[in-house]
Order: C-alpha cells, then sequence, then structure tokens
C-alpha cells in the first residue's frame, strides 16, 4: 500500500509521540484503552447461484453478480485485553459513530471510569458528534467518558485498530456478501472466535524508536 510521506511537520511529530506514550500505559480495566477505525463494505450478491464443490471439481462462482449498496463496520478493539466488537451500520454518518460510542460507553465498559479511545481524524470522529446526535445532557455525559486521543494526518499506520481491520477483511471480508444482514452474522462469527482466543497485540513501536527512525520528520531546531 502506498502513503504520502508527511512535511516535516511540528503537529505531526507532536501527535504521533501523544499517540506513543498512551501506548506504553499499563493495562487498566478502570481506564481502557480502545483503538478505533471504520472501513466500507461494499455489498454483493450473486446474480447466478453459484456451484458447489464436487469429487475432482472445484466450487464455481459467475463473474457477474448484483450492487446492492455499502455498508460500513465500526472496529472497536482493547489491544491489552483481546477484546473486539465490531458494529456494522448503513452508513457513515456523525449520528452513527455517536450511537456506537455510546454502545462503548453504557454496554461495553459501563463501570469504566475513563474510556481512552485513540482514532483518526475524520470528520465524524469528534466530540461535536455527540451534539449533533443526543440532547445535550446527553451528550456532555458522552463527552467526559472519553479521553479521545487523534492521530496525525498520514498516520493512520499508529492506529492499531487498522491492524484488526486487515484482519477481518482477509480472514472473512475477502469475498461477496450480499446484505448488512448476512454482513453482521459474518462479522459477529468472526468476532466472537477472535474474543474467545484473545488475539492481542502488542505494540512495540516507541517515542525513542521515533526519534531515530523517523528523525527526518522532526523539524530542525535553529539555534
Amino acid at each position: 500500500m502506498w502513503c504520502i510521506a508527511p512535511k516535516v511537520n511540528a503537529a505531526f511529530v507532536c501527535q504521533m509521540e501523544d499517540v506513543l506514550e498512551v501506548y506504553k500505559l499499563p493495562y487498566n480495566p478502570n481506564r481502557p484503552l480502545i483503538c478505533m477505525d471504520e472501513i466500507p463494505k461494499q455489498l454483493l450478491a450473486d446474480k447466478q447461484d453459484p456451484l458447489a464443490c464436487q469429487v475432482g471439481t472445484p466450487a464455481r462462482q459467475d463473474y457477474e453478480y448484483k450492487r446492492n449498496g455499502v455498508a460500513d463496520l465500526f472496529m472497536l478493539f482493547e489491544p491489552l485485553a483481546g477484546k473486539r466488537f465490531v458494529a456494522v451500520t448503513e452508513k457513515r454518518r456523525k449520528v452513527e459513530w455517536a450511537t456506537v460510542m455510546k454502545q462503548v460507553s453504557d454496554k461495553l465498559y459501563p463501570q469504566a471510569e475513563k474510556i481512552i479511545v485513540i482514532l483518526d481524524n475524520l470528520n465524524t470522529h469528534t466530540p461535536s458528534s455527540f451534539y449533533e446526535t443526543f440532547e445535550p445532557e446527553e451528550a456532555r455525559r458522552l463527552v467526559e467518558r472519553f479521553e479521545f486521543h487523534f492521530t496525525p494526518k498520514h498516520g493512520s499506520w499508529l492506529n492499531i485498530a487498522e491492524i484488526e481491520l486487515s484482519d477481518l477483511v482477509r480472514q472473512c471480508l475477502d469475498r461477496r456478501i450480499p446484505d448488512t444482514q448476512a454482513l453482521t452474522q459474518e462479522v459477529q462469527a468472526w468476532q466472537q472466535q477472535r474474543n474467545d482466543e484473545v488475539v492481542k497485540v502488542r505494540w512495540q513501536f516507541t517515542t525513542n524508536d521515533a526519534r531515530i527512525k523517523l528523525k527526518h520528520l522532526y523539524p530542525k531546531i535553529q539555534v
């Protein structure tokens, strides 16, 4: 995958180091660390029924398909606990993001003192989305439930949720899925298996590593 190298930018390195410092925090069930990201999934149905495999003959699928729109998948991954929650929505507006985050707050981590979230700078991923979705009292309550840390522009590789989304795509979504109901069933089965296996991610890239390997991204200080 090609990516655009960021220019030397103090704002970039500041946000990068902020995220890297968050990843150094020890596991704390009262302050869980959640990495959040989302991807679209095109819904495709077969026009002709596929033929199942038989002795000496592989399964066959016609090249023609029917487009059934696009769904959105929200990945919420707690790397230190090996837990993930994937929500499937029909759209990707501010209201969907705010509603999913409310589920995180009230259903997944109701006892947490504060929920630390790593996420990118997509225009829907903002505390103001709570105010565009809920009444002010509820919006304020949700804002205070979270502590947001944003990855810099061109720095989405800093979000561990991208690793988990990559596994989801390769293991579950790399084929035709006709509708949101089938997509939800497939994703929930994948999610349950991964959670039962307690699949974690051990992040090893540190701030010290960044200052050495990505030295070219840091502004040069003129004395």
